[in-house]
């Protein structure tokens, strides 16, 4: 079975849109977890527009599965992961007035930082994933720079489908192949929604994560968050 892990930054954006502490991050945390999720994501970003760094810290103490923290590996945020020491750290190029993640990593031109920041994390005993699109031209720096795992970028991958063009799988397929025959595991996310998680999972062979988390919180306003969470691990048996 993939193993699911919820963002949880929509829920921050809802919180500070009225200030306060009301949604609570860590209640819907621990509620997510007993609702089945393998995990919790979180990305805080420097302007702390939705999850901010103290939540990260709050955070550390009531998430028992796996917790998966994503961002680009700035001073500030290098210093959050070392003293968390969670079970994840997803490393994400994105800019600092990005509305969200709109690319993978460049691993040919930025390979030996990443390199240095995937052996940091690892003398911590964290296990690093790269945020990478899905194009074999990246595989040879990549096996190089020698992650733990990979997080496809699946936002090209969920907008052909939305337009009924399946031919975007084929790149993620081939990608997914030579990254799994490197050593390396395959996690995956960007726009994954209970309408395309089916067909990606069936299709990216050895698939041993998905982060989501837009989609997810979207579809629980209709669906409520128990019976969306619950769909989602069915789909991903």
């Amino acid at each position: 079975m993939t193993k699911l892990s919820v963002n949880i930054n929509k829920i921050a954006t809802l919180r500070n849109s009225r200030g306060g502490d009301y949604p609570n991050v860590c209640d819907f945390a621990k509620d997510i977890q007993a609702f089945g999720a393998a995990g919790i994501t979180v990305h805080p970003r420097p302007d702390e527009r939705h999850i901010k760094y103290s939540d990260v810290y709050d955070l550390k103490d009531v998430i028992y599965t796996e917790f998966n923290i994503e961002g680009n590996p700035i001073d500030k945020f290098i210093k959050l992961v070392t003293d968390i020491k969670p079970t994840q750290v997803t490393l994400v190029p994105d800019e600092i007035d990005a509305i969200t993640s709109n690319a993978g990593w460049d691993t040919n031109n930025n390979k030996e930082m990443l390199k240095e920041i995937v052996d940091e994390f690892r003398s911590h005993d964290i296990r690093t994933s790269i945020f990478l699109d899905p194009e074999l031209k990246f595989i040879n720096s990549l096996c190089q720079i020698n992650p733990d795992r990979v997080e496809l970028y699946t936002e090209e991958f969920a907008r052909q489908y939305s337009n009924n063009n399946l031919n975007a799988i084929k790149d993620y397929c081939k990608c997914a192949e030579e990254i799994t025959n490197s050593g390396i595991g395959i996690n995956a996310g960007h726009d994954l929604s209970l309408k395309n998680i089916k067909y990606f999972k069936d299709n990216i062979d050895n698939l041993l994560e998905v982060s989501i988390g837009h989609a997810l919180i979207s579809e629980s306003l209709y669906l409520g968050l128990e019976k969306t969470i619950k769909k989602y691990l069915e789909l991903l048996l």
